[in-house]
């Protein structure tokens, strides 16, 4: 079990890593498909996942030479996306009262996760005839970051193929500066909601030994997603994107039937 663990964390860092979509989008449908724990425990442990990931990718990207990362713009997103992280963990904890079954939780997320994936997929497939904007209000910008903030901590993803989509249409950013920008949102989102479970003493009872090999297992595929991004086009990491978002859509679909059943 420790090995599965360990896999499905090392392979969506990579791939997350060379995408920017955080991983968490891969973490959490792939260990609810499994079984192998509760709801709660995925969203936890593939939430710390995705931290470590993307604050060894935003470190890196600012002790490199060449930051890709627009501190000005994507800085407000940001700290919008600490804020809606904040909101997102509460929204979560909400739903969970209100349902008081980890399988309905399941559903409901696993819903949302295909609405998510398939725009995210529509938008990448057709992007070459969807006219971008160019947006620099700062207020503007935070309001994004909120959103996505809530949406992804809700979800347990850390912002995926939703962050792209966003920085793709109101930023016009490429796919490589894209992804870089969308790992610095996802680590304030991330750590806000981490530190919001921790004040409020809501950690899930989850193996630390697990936790442990996740988050090592992230950072060493984020090291290597990295690496290979530098190495790859645009225009393959696009590919890579659409095939991935196709396999992650099955694999909700398939959680969906199994909450709901």
């Amino acid at each position: 079990m420790y090995l599965l663990f360990f896999l499905v964390s090392f392979l969506a860092a990579t791939i997350g890593q060379i995408c920017g979509i955080g991983g968490g989008i891969i973490i959490k449908p792939v260990l609810d498909a499994t079984g192998a724990m509760s709801v709660n425990d995925v969203s936890f442990l593939s939430g710390c996942t995705v931290l470590s990931m993307s604050t060894l990718s935003v470190l890196r990207n600012f002790l490199s030479k060449k930051k890709i990362i627009d501190i000005k713009t994507s800085t407000p997103l940001a700290f919008g996306g600490i804020i809606g992280g904040l909101l997102g963990k509460w929204a979560f904890e909400l739903v969970r009262a209100i349902f008081q079954n980890e399988n309905h939780l399941g559903a409901v997320q696993a819903s949302l996760l295909i609405i998510v994936t398939l725009g995210s997929l529509l938008y990448s497939v057709n992007s070459k005839k969807i006219h971008t904007h160019n947006i620099k209000n700062m207020m503007v910008c935070a309001l994004i970051g909120l959103a996505l903030g809530m949406i992804s901590t809700f979800l347990g993803i850390g912002g995926g193929p939703i962050n792209l989509t966003v920085l793709f249409f109101f930023l016009s950013m490429d796919t490589k500066k894209a992804a870089a920008n969308s790992l610095y949102i996802i680590m304030f989102s991330q750590f806000a909601s981490l530190i919001e479970t921790l004040f409020c003493g809501a950690v899930p009872q989850v193996s630390v030994l697990v936790l442990a090999i996740m988050v090592v297992a992230g950072v060493v595929g984020g090291a290597i997603g990295g690496r290979v991004n530098k190495n790859i086009s645009a225009n393959v990491v696009d590919k890579l994107f659409i095939g991935l978002m196709l396999v992650i859509v099955g694999i909700n679909i398939y959680n969906l039937v199994k909450f709901t059943i």
